[in-house]
């Protein structure tokens, strides 16, 4: 790309810049406010047996897929009778609304009520997203009983919480990270002028992009976690990459005329913009290797909003400055001369004096931060993710604590025939199945058509071939049998999340396949080991790509093969390290925070959003030092004064990205708290410990080898 043209372009077609992004920016934005109403579910759902048996279970066998639940409670003084009157009046007024298609009663099955407990289970023909007016108009008829008491919970209920906390999160966070940032860059620039460019360069970044996403959200499915990522990542990056810009211009702008420094500008810190641009691009499409809709959907918002930011950066930006030049040279202070009394250049003389010791310094204090890392626990998001006072969380912990086992997992399996009625040689084969079942050490029971007809197959089948017995063991077969397809119930030893049991579904989904009786397994347990599976089976291919990609651009940015090595074994330290940080805080609950398994989504994003961030910080400091390289061909000098030239710049940068995602970490979602922290955290350490201390420190070590390259691309 040639900078300066681009450049010239600005200074020539300003008007029509600006009418372009300003026509961008109202179209979209009229739009950006509707994004929640076309997201969908959280995303997390394989298209796996899971989706498929959770479908038949539905359709043939009235288990109801992710029914509403209500549990009720009772107090201690209240009659059984007046416990059963009760939930009977209850349920009654609910049976007109508005796509109910099953109503399964604790006073018509077994199991259901227990002591002062029940629970009742509501089947809707509407997708989870599409809830929410259904569960308002629930809560409205719900009675309000003092002495009795019904919450709604299930995946439905929590996911509408989910949703309305991550609205609220975001607002809290634009209130907070948006003036913080303006006052970091009114602080670093000395002027509102300076300070607004960056500002307005990533509103109108974040806006247009969420209007963006609200057309694609008509077209395909859109996790409602993009509302989140979005912002966060927007307004990070837009302001990152407009400041280096404005820093740049201000320093050119006292030495040469406002064209000239512009060029220069563009040329230097553009060009640095461009190469930290499509590192953060690359660690982005990297996620994209995981096949689950949530993360093709954040990896999609966030390189829609990487993208705008880029053009923002490089168009408007320098138009910008073209327009406002004489007011931000009035708002400049005299550049700094590099002497012992600048601090910056006092730090980075320190550092290089000393670079065995300060590199194991830094190393100490990153492996410190490793440690927690051996107690990582890693779980799909639940209930437990909203704040303790939440309806659905409290009503769920209920549900959980009376009638779900801790102990076991419950797995169902659904034999499909080959014809339209299964034939007498797949009832033989299902009865083998059965008791193969019967005889694995991890299974606990087995619920079967044959255990509960107490009866040998062969019977079974020629009971069911006459009309008059048939018509008599109905009820019982329409349990197990529709058709072609049988259900097996199995209850194995050990929690869903366990690694035994995801062992066992893998093992038995095997034998499934390559069996002559075809069968698929689904249930909860089953479910956590497809997602674990899809990203923990893909998460080496998001890895090499990622790696691999990013050493392809640093190399060609600066010709050297040393460099981009160094650069993203930097960027994994610091990674690690935020990751150890976050294990820290929210595992053994630190800084007040509840005790909570870290979200299985929320390291990949980490990855991918703080890899490509943290190479921002990296492309520019090394961008700098580089240019003085080549000025110099001084190795010592070029990294003394390159480090105290953009350390101020890099350091305001960290503080505005830490700033736009700390506020995060004080929502309600504990996965969007997680996703703040570790960020922060990662950039926080990046920007001190990293790029501070071990890549200066590394840098004076390897000398001239830092700069050695193949001789054809010198």
């Amino acid at each position: 790309m040639d900078f300066q043209k681009l450049a010239i372009i600005s200074l020539r077609y300003p008007k029509a810049i600006i009418l372009v992004w300003t026509l961008f920016l109202i179209f979209f934005g009229f739009y950006a406010p509707k994004l929640p109403t076309v997201l969908k579910d959280h995303g997390l759902l394989p298209n796996g047996a899971y989706v498929k048996v959770e479908h038949t279970l539905s359709s043939d066998f009235h288990v109801p897929e992710d029914p509403v639940i209500l549990v009720f409670e009772k107090k201690e003084f209240v009659s059984p009778e007046q416990f059963q009157q009760f939930i009977q009046q209850t349920l009654f007024p609910l049976k007109g609304i508005d796509g109910l298609s099953e109503m399964v009663s604790p006073l018509q099955r077994e199991g259901m009520l227990k002591g002062n407990f029940a629970y009742a289970l509501l089947a809707f023909k509407h997708n989870s997203y599409e809830m929410k007016p259904v569960l308002d108009e629930i809560h409205r008829r719900l009675p309000n009983n003092r002495d009795i008491s019904v919450k709604m919970t299930g995946k439905s209920v929590v996911q509408a919480d989910v949703n309305r906390a991550s609205q609220n999160d975001l607002r809290k966070a634009e209130r907070i990270g948006i003036p913080a940032a303006f006052i970091i860059l009114w602080l670093a620039f000395g002027g509102i002028i300076s300070a607004m460019i960056p500002i307005v360069i990533g509103i109108i970044g974040v806006t247009g992009t969420m209007g963006m996403m609200y057309w694609l959200g008509t077209k395909v499915e859109l996790s409602n976690f993009v509302l989140n990522v979005i912002p966060m990542v927007g307004f990070a990056l837009s302001i990152d990459f407009a400041l280096m810009l404005v820093s740049r211009f201000r320093e050119e702008l006292q030495r040469e005329s406002a064209v000239q420094a512009l060029i220069t500008t563009m040329k230097t810190a553009g060009r640095a913009v461009l190469f930290s641009a499509a590192s953060v691009f690359l660690g982005l499409m990297g996620i994209l290797f995981i096949p689950l809709p949530m993360f093709s959907a954040i990896a999609i918002g966030a390189m829609t909003v990487l993208t705008v930011s880029v053009l923002l950066t490089l168009t408007l930006v320098p138009v910008l400055l073209s327009v406002l030049w004489p007011a931000i040279r009035a708002e400049s202070k005299p550049l700094s001369t590099f002497t012992k009394r600048n601090i910056l250049y006092s730090m980075s003389h320190y550092v290089m004096k000393r670079p065995v010791r300060m590199s194991l310094l830094a190393s100490f204090l990153l492996i410190t931060c490793f440690l927690p890392l051996n107690k990582i626990k890693l779980a799909i998001p639940d209930a437990a993710s909203l704040p303790q006072g939440y309806n659905s969380r409290m009503a769920f912990e209920t549900y959980q604590a009376h009638f779900v086992s801790q102990t076991s997992s419950e797995v169902y399996i659904v034999v499909q025939g080959k014809t339209h009625d299964l034939k007498k040689e797949e009832w033989l084969n299902a009865y083998k199945l059965i008791q193969k079942l019967e005889i694995d050490p991890y299974v606990q029971s087995v619920n079967s058509v044959f255990s509960s007809l107490r009866l040998p197959p062969e019977q079974v089948y020629s009971l069911l071939q006459k009309t008059i017995s048939k018509a008599k063991f109905e009820p019982i077969v329409q349990q197990f049998v529709k058709e072609n397809r049988m259900l097996i119930h199995v209850t194995l030893k050990g929690e869903p999340s366990s690694k035994k049991v995801m062992s066992w579904l893998r093992l038995w989904e095997q034998e499934g396949e390559s069996s002559d009786l075809h069968f698929l397994l689904g249930g909860e347990a089953k479910y956590q080991q497809e997602v674990f599976d899809a990203i923990f089976q893909n998460i080496k291919f998001v890895l090499l790509f990622i790696l691999v990609s990013n050493y392809v651009v640093l190399f060609i940015a600066f010709r050297s093969i040393l460099i981009p090595l160094k650069t993203i074994v930097m960027n994994l330290l610091s990674l690690g390290a935020s990751f150890g940080i976050l294990v820290w805080i929210f595992e053994e609950g630190h800084f007040g925070m509840e005790p909570n398994s870290i979200a299985i989504m929320i390291p990949v994003f980490i990855f991918g959003l703080a890899f490509g961030i943290s190479m921002d910080y990296g492309v520019f400091l090394v961008s700098r030092i580089f240019e003085v390289y080549q000025q110099t061909h001084d190795n010592g000098r070029a990294v003394l004064v390159g480090l105290a030239s953009i350390s101020r710049i890099i350091n305001s940068a960290a503080a505005i990205m830490i700033a736009v995602t700390v506020p995060f970490a004080f929502g309600e979602v504990v996965g969007v708290k997680q996703l703040g922290i570790g960020i922060a955290a990662a950039i926080f350490i990046d920007a001190t410990v990293i790029r501070m201390v071990l890549v200066p420190s590394l840098m004076r070590m390897f000398g001239k080898w830092n700069w050695w390259g193949p001789g054809w691309l010198k």
